[in-house]
């Protein structure tokens, strides 16, 4: 009988120490999940979920301040996260700051974690919509290693392929680290464009010591730069030398018009070149011509001398004086009135 009692004893504390255990257990798991604390809602809308659960933590500069009440999902790129944040929080949390969904070290639940704000915005109310920002995911991560992955395997397979032509001569470049000759070439030309490029910078310079001692107040070259007249009489007789060449030019093309006449058979003058009859009859007539001037100057000489006609050739002698004392009378006359006939007449008798 004692036997029973002492059984029920223990039987009742073991009863009383698991409901207390119970009890403990359910305020601890309820203090967790803000059940039994004053808490407010607050959302976030992502694009990706990334394996988030309801009643999973709600960190804020990682310290746990609430849990996620509901997922919902509005349409196929929209998903709605409800949280609740406990109530002491509200005086920290601004209407700025940004969730983002993340995991509790490599392994563990997912979270969201809501990242302060830099500005000075207000303070977060019940119900307010926090700014979000969605991760990389890790999958997304995998897939993109793997694009790498991928890309870096043809890189290679290329780059084996690059060297192995190299190794064989192939190109230009595989010919230029196999051929010693052509190696000693490019070395070559590289002296010479370095002894080119001295030989330019030692112009340069000799160019810049010769300008140096330009004296651009005295000298033509100065003036020719500085003085616009100058370069304006340069400029004219400039034009009128591409004038002369233009008229130079045409002259020769009728030159050539001529000669290639002359050499196809036209005109008077191929004839008579090329026609040797016609050449001997032409000198023949010219020295006919010669003879008989020669012998009418006789005649007329003659003529003068007779008796007969002596008289009229004197008469026509002072005739002709009187003309050309007038005419000398009239020349002095013109002189005296325009002095610019003189000098067109002395140039003209000069030519």
């Amino acid at each position: 009988m004692a036997k029973t009692a002492v059984e029920n004893l223990k039987l009742g504390i073991f009863v009383i120490l698991g409901t207390v255990l119970l009890l403990v257990a359910a305020y601890l798991i309820g203090n967790r999940q803000n059940m039994f604390g004053k808490t407010f809602p607050v959302t976030a809308v992502f694009k990706n979920a990334n394996g988030l659960q309801n009643g999973n933590n709600v960190r804020f500069s990682g310290i746990n301040v609430g849990t996620v009440n509901k997922i919902e999902m509005v349409n196929d790129t929209t998903i709605r996260v409800h949280m609740i944040i406990a109530d002491k929080m509200q005086e920290h949390i601004k209407k700025d700051a940004i969730a983002t969904i993340g995991s509790d070290g490599l392994v563990g639940s997912m979270l969201i974690n809501i990242i302060p704000g830099e500005g000075n915005a207000e303070l977060i109310q019940s119900g307010d919509e926090l700014q979000s920002y969605s991760k990389v995911a890790t999958q997304d991560m995998m897939t993109t290693l793997n694009t790498t992955n991928e890309n870096a395997a043809l890189l290679t397979e290329d780059l084996l392929k690059v060297t192995q032509s190299l190794i064989k001569g192939k190109g230009t470049l595989g010919r230029l680290l196999n051929d010693t000759t052509m190696a000693g070439d490019l070395q070559q030309t590289i002296t010479n464009l370095k002894y080119t490029s001295s030989q330019a910078n030692s112009a340069i310079s000799e160019l810049r010591g010769i300008i140096g001692k330009i004296d651009f107040e005295e000298s033509t070259a100065g003036v020719l730069l500085s003085d616009s007249i100058s370069a304006g009489k340069m400029r004219n007789v400039i034009e009128n030398l591409e004038t002369s060449s233009i008229a130079i030019n045409k002259m020769t093309q009728d030159l050539n018009t001529i000669v290639g006449g002359i050499e196809d058979g036209d005109g008077l003058i191929s004839s008579v070149s090329k026609d040797t009859t016609l050449a001997n009859q032409l000198e023949r007539t010219m020295f006919n011509i010669e003879q008989g001037t020669e012998r009418f100057n006789e005649n007329m000489e003659a003529l003068k001398h007779n008796f007969l006609t002596r008289g009229y050739f004197r008469k026509l002698e002072k005739e002709q004086k009187k003309l050309e004392k007038k005419r000398i009378n009239r020349f002095d006359y013109r002189l005296a009135k325009r002095p610019k006939v003189l000098l067109t007449l002395l140039l003209r008798d000069s030519k």
